[in-house]
C-alpha cells in the first residue's frame, strides 16, 4: 500500500478531478495545478483524521476552494485573467456542450467575483447540492441559493444574445 495507508492512491486517483475543478474556479492551468498541490499537502497532513471521515474528496475540495478564495482576498490587483482557449479546449466535455460553448461560459465566469463563480461550479457544473456546497464554502443552503439566482442573472448578462437561453 502506498505512502500514509492509502494516501498516495487516492492523491493520484483524485488529482485530475481536483484540478480540473480549481481551473473552472480560477480559469487559469497553472493556478489550479498550485491549488490542487495545496489541497493534497494539507490533506496529506491531516490524512488519517479525513480518511476516518471517510469523505476525503469534500476535504480536498474545501481545500482548494478555501486556498483559492484565500488567495484572491490578498490579492491587490483586480486584473482578471484571460481565457486560455487551448486550455480550455482541452477540459474533457461534459455531454454535448461544444468547446466554444465552454470558452464562452469561461469567459462569462471569469467576470464574476470568486465566490459567485465557485457557487456556480460547484453547483452546475459539479452537480452538488445545495447543502454540499454551502458546507464546502461556509455558507448557509439559503446564502448559496440566493447566490446562485444572483450570480446566474450577472452570467447569463455577459452571455452573447444567441446563448442566453442556457438552462442554467
Amino acid at each position: 500500500m502506498g505512502g500514509r495507508d492509502g494516501f498516495t492512491e487516492y492523491a493520484q486517483a483524485a488529482a485530475p478531478r481536483l484540478r480540473r475543478t480549481a481551473f473552472l474556479i480560477c480559469g487559469d492551468w497553472h493556478l489550479a495545478e498550485d491549488l490542487t498541490q495545496t489541497a493534497l499537502e494539507k490533506l496529506y497532513v491531516a490524512w488519517r483524521r479525513v480518511e476516518r471521515t471517510g469523505n476525503p474528496d469534500a476535504y480536498a475540495k474545501r481545500v482548494v476552494l478555501n486556498a483559492y478564495l484565500d488567495r484572491r482576498r490578498l490579492r491587490s490587483s483586480g486584473e482578471v485573467p484571460g481565457v486560455d482557449a487551448e486550455a480550455l479546449a482541452r477540459v474533457p466535455a461534459m455531454g454535448d456542450e461544444s468547446a466554444e460553448l465552454r470558452v464562452t461560459l469561461m469567459a462569462a465566469l471569469l467576470h464574476l467575483v470568486p465566490r459567485d463563480r465557485a457557487v456556480l461550479v460547484l453547483r452546475y457544473w459539479e452537480d452538488q447540492s445545495v447543502d454540499t456546497v454551502a458546507d464546502l464554502l461556509g455558507m448557509s443552503p439559503v446564502a448559496v441559493r440566493t447566490c446562485s439566482v444572483r450570480a446566474l442573472k450577472r452570467l447569463r448578462a455577459r452571455l452573447p444574445e444567441g446563448e442566453r437561453c442556457l438552462t442554467w
